[in-house]
């Protein structure tokens, strides 16, 4: 995928993956949406086996996020913000959710600009993935932005954060402390592995 492509998405508006199964040995027979929110869906696919069983497969769908490892002044841009979902207060990478009709890096640069109030001159895609996949359909990508310059934050009204600088040297090291998240870390690491901190 190049920087400027969209990540694909269904033709409801939902900002959720498409899905379909890419293997003949394991034909979904059936595919049930258990529960629905405004973030996120629920259900199984009731799925047949090579051995010609049946098993219920259970999954969680979140919308395609991005997250962004901005550098500026030898220092990378995290943000501080308590995740009521482990009760604890964290620093971590800016990151949101991919708009429809959004690529990677716009999206990217929205989400740094709300959060830290920094835009962005260049923005590179490092990687696009799936996450826990035996649980989640749920595609994230890393991008890393350069070249920033103050603007105004513009924080959603759920959000209360604060942007922190943290030098290069100090960043995986302050990833890796407790509290912390995987979407941090991976995004530390393969920028550090990109040569690019």
């Amino acid at each position: 995928m190049t920087d400027s492509e969209t990540p694909p998405r269904p033709d409801d508006g939902r900002r959720y993956e498409p899905f379909q199964s890419a293997d003949d040995d394991f034909p979904v027979l059936e595919s049930t949406v258990e529960y629905e929110t405004g973030w996120y869906r629920g259900g199984y696919d009731l799925v047949e086996q090579p051995d010609g069983s049946t098993k219920r497969y259970y999954w969680a769908e979140l919308a395609t996020a991005v997250v962004v490892v901005a550098v500026t002044d030898e220092q990378v841009l995290f943000v501080e913000q308590y995740r009521p979902t482990i009760r604890e207060r964290q620093l971590e990478l800016p990151a949101g959710v991919v708009d429809r009709g959004e690529s990677y890096t716009t999206a990217a640069a929205r989400e740094l600009r709300e959060e830290t109030g920094f835009e962005p001159t260049s923005t590179t895609l490092l990687q696009e993935f799936w996450c826990s996949t035996g649980v989640l359909r749920h595609r994230r990508a890393i991008v890393f932005a350069e070249g920033l310059e103050p603007v105004e934050q513009d924080l959603d009204d759920n959000e209360f954060l604060t942007p922190r600088a943290i030098p290069i040297e100090e960043a995986v090291a302050v990833a890796r402390a407790e509290p912390t998240n995987d979407a941090t870390i991976e995004g530390l690491l393969l920028a550090r592995d990109e040569g690019l901190l």
